[in-house]
């Protein structure tokens, strides 16, 4: 008797899933100013299911290995590179990182939005 395959990778890599909470997204300041320039207009707030929301609507995400994918909603077609559980990078038209990181907002790195 065989038993059932074991299931492949999905192509992209594993299904996951991102850490519940805010993502506020900056570009990068100068020397002579902030560390980060705040794009409102970016942020989104992780929900249960593979779902998000901005200030605009919600919408749903695809996250396969390191690439997340914004699948429905306002950030629709968005792609990001999860550097880490924490930390985002957008990528831009060609796939590559771009300067735009969001970061999961915790208690410690609460600035003014």
């Amino acid at each position: 008797l065989v038993g059932p395959a074991p299931l492949a990778a999905a192509p992209g890599g594993t299904l996951g899933t991102l850490l519940l909470g805010e993502f506020v997204c900056e570009l990068p300041g100068n020397a002579e100013g902030p560390v980060g320039v705040r794009v409102p207009d970016e942020d989104f707030t992780v929900l249960n299911a593979s779902s998000y929301r901005t200030a605009t609507g919600s919408g749903n995400y695809l996250l396969l290995g390191d690439r997340l994918i914004m699948t429905s909603g306002p950030l629709r077609d968005a792609q990001y590179h999860r550097i880490s559980e924490k930390f985002l990078r957008k990528l831009d038209a060609s796939g590559k990182d771009s300067r735009l990181r969001c970061v999961l907002r915790v208690a410690n790195n609460d600035r003014q939005k």
